[in-house]
């Protein structure tokens, strides 16, 4: 299947919502689109980066990772938070989610982005590289001391970053509600 993935722009949020609407459906699909565009408009979000898949002119997914701290590491440590991945049900299972996460990451790295977190499927993200963070000692922003998270997950994308990193992870000011942590 022919899909280009590219940034999206400005002039696309609608887009970008109805692919987020589609994607977790009802009152999620809801909830997930008010967060996104809550994201788009949060400046303690930026540097942001908003990918858009591209099928046949429609617009089928999309992925967003915005600005993440870790005040208790090395200040050279620069990090961000994937949230959410979404691509329209009957386009799912077609490897699109994939390419989004590769091209999102690669872009990344090129800004230098030494680290990114996930909170999300243990099952799907470590397919993309992705691993349990909380065994690092990087936790997610709402965690519980002693009680596993798998779900919270990191990918390091320059190598070492790891071994200078530590600590809870700060989000932008419109993920950081406890209802936006649960996997």
């Amino acid at each position: 299947m022919k899909t280009t993935i590219r940034r999206a722009k400005p002039s696309e949020t609608e887009d970008v919502l109805r692919v987020n609407r589609a994607a977790f459906g009802g009152d999620k699909g809801i909830e997930v689109s008010d967060l996104v565009a809550g994201l788009l408009a949060d400046p303690s979000a930026e540097p942001r980066l908003s990918l858009l898949a591209i099928h046949k002119g429609e617009a089928v997914g999309h992925i967003l990772f915005t600005l993440a701290q870790l005040p208790e590491s090395e200040d050279s440590i620069r990090s961000a938070i994937l949230a959410p991945l979404a691509v329209v049900p009957e386009y799912q299972s077609k490897g699109i989610g994939g390419a989004l996460i590769k091209e999102g990451l690669s872009l990344l790295n090129e800004d230098g982005i030494h680290l990114v977190f996930v909170l999300g499927h243990p099952g799907y993200y470590p397919r993309h590289g992705f691993r349990p963070a909380c065994p690092l000692g990087l936790f997610p922003l709402y965690h519980e001391p002693g009680t596993p998270n798998d779900a919270w997950m990191v990918q390091e994308l320059v190598p070492g970053a790891l071994n200078r990193a530590k600590g809870t992870v700060r989000c932008a000011d419109a993920l950081d509600e406890l209802r936006h942590w649960r996997e």
